[in-house]
C-alpha cells in the first residue's frame, strides 16, 4: 500500500510562512480531502508535495521513503499524478492526444521504432489508443475524443486534466479543485469515479470549496488556515467544528 505521510511540513517565503509544521497522512485506498480559505496554503502545500517547490524543513514519506527533496520528475515517476488549479492543456491538440501524453510514460519502444513505423510501435500505440478510449469512457468523454481541448466547457477541460493525470498509473492523485465549474449532476458522476478508484487502492488528496461534495466523499478531512492546521476529523464533524465555521466566515 502506498501512503502519504507529512511530518511537521515547513516552506517560508522571506519572512511570510505558507506552511507551518504540517503533519498528515493520506492513505492508500482513501480520499482524504483538504478544505481551507482562499490563501490558506493549500495549493502551496501540493507544490511541497510533488517537488515543484522546496521544503524550508519537515519530510515528505511516500510509500515508505524519503522524498522531501525529489524533483518533481522523479516525484511524478515514484507513482504522483496530479491536476491544477489553473487548467494546463495543449488546447489546440485533440482531447485524445491530450489524454495520451499520460501514457507515453509508459511507452517500451525506442523513438527509433515510432519514426520508422516498426510493427512493435504500431501495437504500441494502438494499445495506448485503446487504454485512452476506456479512460475516455469512464469520463463519458467518448463523443469529444477528437475535439480541441480548448474547445470544451470548463467543466469538461477539467476532465480531460484529470485522466491526463490518470493515464499516468499513479498511486496517488492529488486533485485540485476538481468539481469548480460543474454542476451537480457531473460532480455526483466523478465522485462515483473517484470512490472506484479508492476503492480500487488508490490514494486520492482532493483539495474543494465545494463542502457539499466533501461531506458526501472524503473518509477523513485537514482544515488549512494561513499555513497550518486549524481541524482534522471525519466530514461531519470538520464542518461543525467552530475554529472551521470562523475561517470560512471570518469570525472570532
Amino acid at each position: 500500500m502506498t501512503d502519504l505521510v507529512l511530518e511537521k511540513v515547513n516552506k517560508n517565503f522571506g519572512g511570510v510562512t505558507a506552511s507551518r509544521d504540517v503533519s498528515m497522512q493520506v492513505p492508500a485506498g482513501r480520499i482524504t480531502g483538504l478544505i481551507g480559505p482562499n490563501g490558506a496554503g493549500k495549493t502551496t502545500l501540493i507544490n511541497l508535495i510533488t517537488g515543484m517547490l522546496s521544503l524550508s524543513s519537515g519530510k515528505v514519506m511516500f510509500g515508505g521513503r524519503d522524498i522531501s527533496h525529489d524533483a518533481a520528475d522523479k516525484v511524478a515517476r515514484a507513482g504522483m499524478g496530479r491536476t491544477f488549479q489553473n487548467i494546463r492543456l495543449q488546447k489546440e491538440a485533440s482531447v485524445l492526444a491530450n489524454v495520451m501524453v499520460g501514457y507515453h510514460r509508459h511507452e517500451t519502444c525506442s523513438l527509433l521504432s515510432a519514426i520508422l513505423g516498426l510493427p512493435s510501435s504500431r501495437r504500441e500505440d494502438a494499445e495506448l489508443r485503446r487504454r485512452t478510449m476506456a479512460l475516455l469512457e469512464r469520463f463519458d468523454m467518448t463523443e469529444h475524443a477528437q475535439s480541441h481541448a480548448g474547445s470544451l466547457a470548463y467543466g469538461h477541460q477539467r476532465k480531460v486534466e484529470m485522466m491526463r493525470a490518470l493515464a499516468t498509473d499513479p498511486d496517488l492523485i492529488l486533485l485540485d479543485e476538481p468539481v469548480a465549474g460543474m454542476n451537480d449532476v457531473e460532480a455526483l458522476h466523478l465522485g462515483r469515479i473517484f470512490r472506484r478508484l479508492a476503492d480500487e487502492g488508490k490514494a486520492i488528496l482532493l483539495i474543494e470549496h465545494n463542502m457539499r461534495f466533501v461531506r458526501e466523499l472524503c473518509d477523513y478531512v485537514y482544515v488549512l488556515d494561513g499555513g497550518r492546521l486549524i481541524a482534522e476529523g471525519k466530514p461531519r464533524d470538520v464542518v461543525a467544528d467552530p475554529a472551521v465555521i470562523a475561517a470560512y466566515l471570518g469570525e472570532e
